[in-house]
This record gives C-alpha cells, structure tokens and sequence, in this order.
C-alpha cells in the first residue's frame, strides 16, 4: 500500500499527516492528529449532520447530527433512514430523533429547538 498522506480535520490547524504500512503517522502536531490517522486508514467514521422533515410551518426542516461518527461507508444508507423521518412534536436540543441509527449504537439527535410558532390572525388597534 506504501504511505498515504491527508488533511488531519481533528482541529483547525489542518495539519498534513502521513501514515505508512506499519501505522507510523508523521505530520501531527498533536496526538488526537496521530489517533485520527490510524482511524482513518482502518475505520472511516464522520459525524453526519443534516436536516429532518417536520410538520411545523415555521420550521419545515430541523437540523440534526449523530452523537458520535459513524462509520463512513453508512452514511448514505443512514441519510436513506433520516429522510424517512418525519417530526410531528415538539423537541429541544439534544432530544433524540432515530435511536441507534442502522444497529451502530449511535443516536441521531436534533440540534436546534423545535417549537411550534402558532401564528394568530389579531387585529391590532393603535390609539393616539
């Protein structure tokens, strides 16, 4: 396989990092740099963040994440499961919205407040 070489995305600093057959990781300016290498080479995960449908009119869509990364290679079969989900009640941050997302123990959560805006229709009288 020889050596490949990639953009740590840990942190901001975005440091150049190669890993070689024997898992050697050079180019980390930190340890979570050399951990996220050696995932990378052997278990691709990411958090996904997205959006689910609701039912609410000031809100058609809310955004969600995992709770922790998942495997890379389910993200799209996860994404299959979300856009099956439609929010008909209100939620707060945190709450969760797919329970163990494609057997991986992992949650999908909502990220923003869902609540209902109700809308009424009053007249509004000025007096001077």
């Amino acid at each position: 396989m020889g050596k490949k070489t990639f953009t740590c995305i840990v942190c901001p600093r975005g440091c150049r990092v190669t890993i070689d057959d024997n898992m050697n990781v050079t180019g980390n300016k930190c340890l979570r740099g050399e951990k996220y290498a050696r995932t990378e080479m052997t278990n691709p995960t990411r958090i996904l963040t997205t959006t689910v449908k609701t039912t609410f009119k000031n809100m058609p869509r809310v955004s969600v994440k995992t709770e922790e990364p998942i495997p890379k290679e389910l993200i799209m079969q996860a994404m299959e499961e979300i856009n099956k989900v439609t929010i008909k009640e209100q939620k707060k941050i945190g709450d969760i919205v797919i329970e163990n997302i494609l057997d991986t123990g992992i949650n999908v959560i909502l990220t923003k407040p869902l609540i209902r805006n109700e809308v009424k229709n009053e007249e509004v009288h000025l007096s001077n």
